[in-house]
């Protein structure tokens, strides 16, 4: 059986970062790339459509993880795409699949996640999003948000307000995006990577396939595994049996204490499989707090 690596292609007048876009701040976006760590060649491949990039991967298939409204979309995502606020909110959902030890965990949680949406003429497309200040900066993927379009935040309340793109960093497949008008938010809590062992139970955070408010769990699987999406070449990565889907991009991957330890950022899936087989990664706290802090110094 042939594995497929699987990862959104971009045209050229779809390429994130580095366009003219005016911040909050009275400054350009911010487009940051810090020079690539050397990650083992993991496949070879050509295009297989107009919209996904598939490459073959030596026994597994690596999904990056955001929701698209058209072709290649998970059909949940397609139908919640088109909805109001009110339907949104009536399709959230929470999966904890531990004991109920775990919802003050979620409770403390909620609040700081996000849904982050990109919206043209041509397609829509979902990821997830954690809150840094009270005034709305948010933290995400860079793939999320590099398509041309109008970004927007959802909050956890039902609240949406616009948004926009202040910096990336494609190295790291991460990016800072301000809403507007918002003040009193609940910033998420960062761990430090010491403090993550393998075994440790773990809550994901996100939408997947649209699913607003989604939270499942699981354990840490194992440290420092290196992905290749096609687009990106990452290392370092937590690896999580914790199930995360298409729309998770972004979200958080915490500890029992309510920290962060992890943003989400792929899966590994089975040959033209697309949903979780237990085999997921996200983007260390270390890394992710170490790309903020120089991205926003910037800004």
């Amino acid at each position: 059986m042939t594995d497929l690596m699987t990862r959104p292609s971009r045209n050229d007048d779809q390429a994130g970062g580095g366009h003219d876009a005016r911040s909050p701040y009275g400054r350009h976006r911010v487009t940051y790339d810090l020079p690539p760590t050397h990650v083992p060649p993991m496949m070879v491949g050509t295009p297989r459509d107009p919209r996904w990039m598939k490459r073959i991967a030596g026994g597994a298939a690596i999904l990056v993880l955001i929701a698209g409204g058209g072709a290649g979309g998970a059909y949940l995502a397609e139908d919640y795409l088109g909805s109001s606020p009110a339907q949104a909110a009536a399709v959230s959902a929470a999966t904890i699949t531990e004991t109920s030890d775990l919802a003050p965990i979620v409770a403390k949680v909620q609040p700081s996640i996000v849904t982050v949406l990109v919206d043209s003429a041509r397609s829509s497309s979902l990821g997830s999003g954690v809150i840094l200040s009270a005034d709305g900066l948010i933290l995400t993927n860079n793939h999320v948000i590099e398509s041309d379009g109008s970004v927007s935040v959802r909050l956890s309340d039902g609240q949406t307000v616009p948004a926009e793109v202040v910096a990336t960093d494609t190295t790291h497949d991460l990016a800072l995006v301000q809403a507007t008008g918002l003040t009193g938010l609940t910033p998420v809590t960062f761990a430090t990577d010491d403090s993550v062992a393998v075994g440790d139970t773990v809550l994901a955070f996100g939408a997947p396939l649209g699913l607003e408010g989604t939270v499942t769990s699981g354990i840490v699987s194992a440290l420092n595994r290196s992905v290749n999406t096609g687009d990106e070449k990452l290392s370092g990565l937590l690896q999580t049996d914790a199930p995360i889907n298409q729309g998770n991009s972004g979200g958080a991957l915490v500890d029992t204490s309510g920290r962060v330890i992890g943003i989400n950022v792929a899966i590994a899936t089975a040959g033209d499989s697309s949903g979780s087989v237990g085999l997921g990664f996200a983007i260390p706290a270390d890394t992710a707090t170490a790309v903020v802090n120089q991205l926003r110094s910037r800004l």
